[in-house]
C-alpha cells in the first residue's frame, strides 16, 4: 500500500468521524428539543392563552379571539409548543454547535466565542421579553382602540401566533447589535472609535429598522429604536474593555495615511489629439536618429 492511500484512508477516516460526530450532536438537539415538547404539550392551551393575555385584555366587554380553520384550534397551540421548544432548547443546540466547532479553533478565539456564545442567548431571551413584557400592551392598546366603533375586534387565533412570533424573532435579532458590534472590532472589519464616528448612521438604521420590523405605529417604531440604539452604545464599550490590547488609534492612523495616499495620487488625464501627435512625432524622430547612428 502506497503512502498516497495511506494518506486518502485517513482523510477519509477523519471525514466520516466527523460527519458521525455531527450526526450525534444534532440527535441531541432533537431529543432536547423533544423532550421539552412532550413536556409543555399538555399546557398547550394555557400557554396560548398567556401569549395572547397582552392582545385579550385590550379587547372590548364580550370580544373573543376566533378560530378561522377547522384544525386551527388544535394546530396553532401545538406550533406554539414547537417554537416554543426551540427557543427553550436554544441553549443545548448552541453549546451542541459550539461542542463541534470548538476543536478547530484557536485558543484565542475561543476566549472570545465562548462569551460572546452565552452573551447572544441571554440578549435574545432579553429581547423577546422586551416585546413581550413592554411592546406588546402599547401596541395591541393601540390597535384595539384606534378603529372605528362599528367594527367588532375577533382576531383570529393563528394570524395572532404568527404576527407575534415575527415580532419575537425581530426583537430577539435587533437585541443582537452588541454582539454584531464585538464581532465586526474582533475580525479587524473596524474599530470603535470609526464606529462611534457613524453613530448618527447608526441612529437613523435603528428607526429605520423599526418601521420594517414593527407594525405601523410610532411607538412600537421607538421602543425598538431605542434599545438598538443603546445596545450599540454598549458594544462600543465592550469591544473597549475587551480588545483594549489592541492599538486601535494606530490601526486608524494607517488606515487615514493609506486614504490620504490613495487620494494624493493624481487622476489619470488622457492625452489629447495634439499631445499624441506630438509623441509620435518625436518617437519617429528617436527612431530615425538611431537608425542613422
Amino acid at each position: 500500500m502506497t503512502e498516497e492511500d495511506n494518506s486518502e484512508q485517513t482523510a477519509s477516516g477523519s471525514l466520516m468521524s466527523h460527519l458521525v460526530e455531527l450526526r450525534d450532536r444534532v440527535v441531541r438537539m432533537v431529543v432536547a428539543i423533544l423532550v421539552i415538547f412532550l413536556g409543555l404539550f399538555y399546557w398547550a392551551n394555557d400557554i396560548y392563552i398567556f401569549l395572547a393575555e397582552p392582545l385579550t385584555r385590550h379587547l372590548p366587554e364580550g370580544a373573543n379571539m376566533i378560530a378561522i380553520d377547522v384544525a386551527s384550534p388544535f394546530l396553532t397551540p401545538f406550533k406554539l409548543v414547537l417554537m416554543l421548544s426551540v427557543f427553550l432548547a436554544m441553549p443545548v443546540i448552541l453549546y451542541q454547535c459550539w461542542s463541534f466547532v470548538a476543536p478547530g479553533l484557536y485558543a484565542n478565539e475561543k476566549r472570545i466565542a465562548g462569551p460572546l456564545l452565552v452573551s447572544s442567548i441571554l440578549l435574545f431571551y432579553a429581547g423577546v421579553s422586551f416585546a413581550y413584557f413592554i411592546v406588546f400592551p402599547l401596541v395591541f392598546g393601540f390597535f384595539t382602540s384606534i378603529g372605528p366603533e362599528m367594527v367588532n375586534i375577533s382576531t383570529d387565533i393563528g394570524r395572532y401566533l404568527d404576527f407575534v412570533l415575527a415580532l419575537f424573532f425581530g426583537f430577539g435579532l435587533a437585541f443582537e447589535v452588541p454582539i454584531a458590534t464585538i464581532i465586526l472590532v474582533a475580525i479587524g472589519f473596524t474599530t470603535p472609535k470609526k464606529l462611534s464616528e457613524k453613530r448618527p448612521f447608526v441612529i437613523v438604521g435603528a428607526f429605520i429598522l423599526g418601521m420594517l420590523l414593527t407594525p405601523p405605529d410610532v411607538i412600537s417604531q421607538v421602543l425598538l429604536a431605542l434599545p438598538v440604539w443603546v445596545l450599540f452604545e454598549a458594544g462600543l464599550i465592550a469591544a473597549r474593555i475587551i480588545f483594549k490590547d489592541r492599538n486601535f488609534d494606530e490601526e486608524d492612523d494607517n488606515d487615514e495615511d493609506l486614504e490620504d495616499e490613495n487620494s494624493a495620487v493624481p487622476d489619470h488625464q488622457p492625452l489629447t489629439d495634439e499631445e499624441m501627435e506630438a509623441e509620435l512625432d518625436q518617437a519617429e524622430a528617436d527612431e530615425a536618429g538611431i537608425d542613422k547612428s
